[in-house]
């Protein structure tokens, strides 16, 4: 693709969000970049002058966030690749997580999402076209103890996200599900934790042993990634970011299958014999 694109990426201030809004500008588009502060972007603005605009954003606050779309089409005069990047991983066992707790992380990961997303499409309709890039997990796709309500998140972001395809595909927007699986982005030591309960401590230790089977990826190698998914004329609905997963999804998947089919019967069972069928 050679003409100019406008970029408009959550969570932009530190980790895959900071990367990969240099790699874009780098890239020669244009980007409205967010997040709760922004003051860590000033050597890109003083570095990319007019092709950086840089927005304080809360994405948990609608009407800010519907502000900060109409400010970026004003700019740029539209939007044509979101980012949801901004989020934060809760890690705790469903019964230590607060309700605060659950519902910020919800709000955050899900919600601000779903705000952004509905504030870019109805400018993505009018042109007929449009990029929407949900960073979810290879936990929005499995879920392991101790992370239950962060990837409740993501199942949600992903279930929204594949009827949003199926329903804006007739416009020409593409979505896609990015799933990380390790990289050392300093999420989890920048996000918050539920108080230990020691009944727990077995989940806890499941869940390092589970990620230790992951080898961390190389950060700077997924702006790559990025723009090659961005660049692509049918993106796919998921990729995954990084390797390992492949094998721990047909793991998933195979397993939910046979249990499924192991309880077939009871299936049947609820089915009944409707019209004597």
């Amino acid at each position: 693709m050679s003409s100019v694109r406008t970029w408009f990426i959550t969570g932009a201030s530190r980790g895959l969000g900071a990367l990969w809004t240099e790699a874009v500008l780098e890239h020669g588009d244009q980007v409205v970049a967010t997040a709760r502060d922004t003051s860590a972007l000033k050597p890109l603005v003083d570095r990319f002058g007019g092709r950086l605009l840089p927005l304080d954003l809360d994405v948990t606050d609608e009407a800010a966030v519907d502000a900060a779309v109409r400010a970026a089409e004003q700019r740029f005069g539209g939007v044509d690749v979101l980012v949801n990047n901004a989020g934060h991983m809760l890690t705790g066992a469903v019964e230590e997580v607060g309700a605060e707790q659950a519902r910020a992380q919800m709000d955050v990961n899900y919600f601000g999402a779903l705000w952004t997303t509905r504030a870019a499409l109805p400018g993505m309709r009018a042109r007929r076209s449009g990029r929407i890039l949900q960073v979810s997990s290879i936990g929005g796709l499995v879920a392991y103890p101790a992370l239950g309500i962060y990837q409740a998140s993501k199942w949600a972001l992903e279930a929204m996200s594949q009827s949003l395809a199926a329903e804006v595909a007739a416009y020409g927007i593409h979505v896609t599900l990015i799933e990380p699986i390790m990289f050392p982005t300093g999420l989890a030591a920048a996000s918050p934790q539920a108080e230990p309960n020691p009944a727990y401590a077995h989940a806890r230790e499941a869940l390092y042993a589970g990620a230790s089977g992951f080898v961390p990826g190389d950060l700077a190698a997924t702006s790559a990634a990025l723009l090659a998914v961005a660049d692509a004329p049918n993106p796919p609905l998921r990729v995954l970011f990084g390797t390992g997963g492949l094998d721990a999804l047909r793991t998933e998947f195979a397993g939910r299958l046979a249990g499924l089919q192991e309880w077939d019967h009871v299936s049947r069972l609820a089915q009944g014999n409707p019209a004597g069928t």
